[in-house]
């Protein structure tokens, strides 16, 4: 029974009524419940000043006070929910070829306001399930959340990890621990498969759930333009663009990133796709650093760094970090040299990180082709209301 009502400030109410899933805290008026103490994560319901009801969400503290979960009134969040909103995630995927995909065996199965589900992720690695809870209420709903996964996936699922420990709100409180909160798994390193490929995948020791599915269909661009190469794949994590690289018919290929351990799975995804024969070097160094002096080594470069911009107070110094590395990058790139640069900041729009990319090749006085214009792959949609979830954004350059 839900006994909290927020009401909302005069004409607050208009991003709503486009659907927009966030209520931030200056558009509350007041607050009505028959409890003492509002509890973060509660769900809420959302009125108008006037009394209309509009929408009903997880209460949680902060500028973002209630990200809403369904704007129907009639609509309960109970198991059938939670069973009916997941179901709907999976059939998109089972739409874009996913779910039963032999070469593609790892993806995205909630991403967030895009599967309107603020709050969760959920990746799927053959048949483990690795869930994050990014607000207060999708913890508390996280065994809700691994009903529905069992009653969708059946016995193709037989481990669902709980990996919020570190995207839960700090201040809540909550002393989460990741693990398994249903099934189990003996195998510290697992193998999954993406367009033919193998990754190691380490889910429990590794960074966000294991493995950075984002890049998918740019992986496989990168596969495309690399025969005969030299590639630099700068900030490498797990060497996903190398993987492709070599796939793709590269001379050589060098990985760069400032975590040993993340080079060291760099070289292990290499070996095991190509055996020790191959070409490669990883290196643990400080990939801002080592582009200072690569001079024209490199004809295909790979710039992916983490976001520089969490929130748009570091706008300003991200955008100075993003134009360091793209002219030095291009400065130093062979002539006729494909760069691929990205940024993974939601504070930065497309338009201002492709405006940042032109200074940089202003700054480089090299001649500078837009081949191609990336985003996120279908797995990680977009809602219509809610263009922040537009993440992901990247250019493929020809340097002259």
């Amino acid at each position: 029974m839900i006994t909290t009502q927020i009401y909302l400030r005069r004409g607050k109410e208009e991003s709503l009524l486009r659907r927009h899933p966030w209520i931030f805290s200056g558009a509350i008026e007041h607050i009505k419940s028959d409890k003492k103490e509002l509890t973060e994560g509660e769900i809420v319901d959302v009125f108008t000043k006037a009394g209309d009801f509009i929408a009903r969400g997880h209460y949680q503290i902060g500028s973002i006070a209630v990200r809403v979960l369904t704007f129907e009134q009639e609509e309960q969040i109970d198991q059938q929910w939670w069973n009916k909103r997941i179901a709907i995630a999976y059939d998109v995927r089972k739409t874009l070829g996913l779910t039963d995909n032999p070469a593609t065996t790892c993806y995205r199965l909630i991403h967030g306001e895009g599967d309107s589900l603020p709050g969760l992720v959920i990746d799927i690695y053959g048949p483990t399930a690795v869930v994050q809870c990014h607000s207060v209420g999708m913890y508390h709903s996280r065994m809700a959340i691994a009903e529905a996964l069992r009653e969708i996936y059946g016995e193709q699922l037989t481990a669902i990890y709980d990996k919020s420990s570190q995207t839960v709100p700090f201040k809540a409180g909550l002393n989460a621990v990741d693990g398994y909160i249903w099934g189990g798994n003996k195998e510290k390193n697992n193998v999954v498969l993406e367009n033919g490929n193998r990754f190691i995948v380490n889910w429990e020791e590794g960074q966000k759930t294991g493995f950075f599915l984002d890049q998918r269909q740019n992986r496989e661009l990168v596969k495309l333009y690399s025969a005969g190469r030299t590639v630099l794949n700068t900030f490498c994590y797990t060497g996903g663009f190398s993987v492709y690289a070599a796939a793709g018919g590269a001379k050589e290929v060098c990985s760069i990133d400032a975590s040993e351990r993340a080079v060291k799975l760099a070289d292990e995804n290499m070996r095991l796709n190509f055996g020790a024969e191959y070409p490669h070097e990883a290196i643990a160094t400080d990939a801002v650093e080592y582009l200072k002096e690569i001079d024209d080594k490199y004809d295909l470069i790979i710039l992916d760094p983490p976001a520089f911009a969490k929130h748009h107070k570091v706008l300003g110094n991200a955008l100075q970090g993003y134009k360091r590395i793209n002219a030095r990058a291009m400065s130093q790139i062979k002539s006729g040299g494909i760069l691929f640069t990205f940024s993974c900041s939601q504070a930065v729009s497309k338009e201002l990180f492709r405006t940042t990319v032109f200074s940089a090749a202003a700054i480089a006085g090299r001649k500078v082709r837009i081949l191609h214009q990336l985003t996120q792959p279908a797995d990680h949609p977009i809602n219509i209301y809610h263009p922040e979830g537009e993440y992901l954004k990247g250019l493929v350059l020809y340097v002259e």
